[in-house]
């Protein structure tokens, strides 16, 4: 039976989630946690086949976490579900580790074959993710100024869209404050921005990070 580790911020989600994956007979087993940390705490203790992991979550970034789960043993592996598939996310985070990337906008079949697929030891990705892959690479194709960054400057870049500061961000990826300080001006000089304001728009005008609700 497949034991599905949920890691979600928003408890709904994770009940929802929850209700879909508990209705394959195939999967025995589903828990969930609402951060990183606490991710691979768990892990740690009672590992799980699969670990559904949230793209934006507090705390250690989804690059971190994927990287981690990674090192602490081959048996979990990572399914990404995503608000959006917009590069370079999906092949960063395929690059990192994870064995499938999904958008939260998919079917709930795609999802159960997702971690069946996933758990069978073959890769997966979403329908939309496929197609957004495929798009980037097509002849004149505008490309993302995104894709210049390094995955640990994309780490850095989405602490910074969520506001955090440098010493905060240091110490969620367990790096110098002066390293973090300079991935965060090494980001501005390739976005071409003066400053986290003009980062999160263009963030936001490249679809990575959502609008903000009213």
């Amino acid at each position: 039976m497949i034991h599905v580790l949920i890691v979600d911020s928003h408890e709904l989600t994770r009940a929802g989630l929850r209700r879909i994956l508990e209705d394959s007979p195939a999967i025995g087993r589903v828990t969930g946690v609402g951060s990183g940390e606490k991710a691979l705490r768990s892990c740690r203790r009672h590992p799980p086949h699969i670990v559904v992991l949230d793209l934006c979550l507090p705390g250690l970034s989804v690059f971190e976490v994927t990287a981690r789960l990674a090192r602490i043993g081959p048996g979990a592996h990572v399914i990404v579900l995503a608000e959006h598939a917009k590069a370079p996310y999906p092949t960063r985070l395929l690059d990192a580790g994870a064995r499938g990337y999904l958008t939260k906008n998919c079917p709930s079949e795609e999802l159960l074959e997702a971690v069946h697929t996933v758990h069978g030891g073959r890769r997966f990705i979403s329908t939309e993710a496929a197609r957004q892959l495929a798009l980037s690479i097509l002849p004149g194709t505008a490309d993302s100024p995104f894709d210049e960054l390094s995955s640990r400057e994309l780490e850095v870049m989405l602490k910074l869209t969520e506001g955090k500061r440098v010493p905060d961000i240091a110490s969620l990826l367990c790096l110098s404050p002066k390293t973090v300080a300079t991935y965060k001006y090494r980001i501005y000089d390739k976005l071409g921005t003066r400053n986290d304001v003009d980062l999160v728009r263009m963030a936001m005008r490249y679809g990575l990070v959502d609008l903000p609700r009213a």
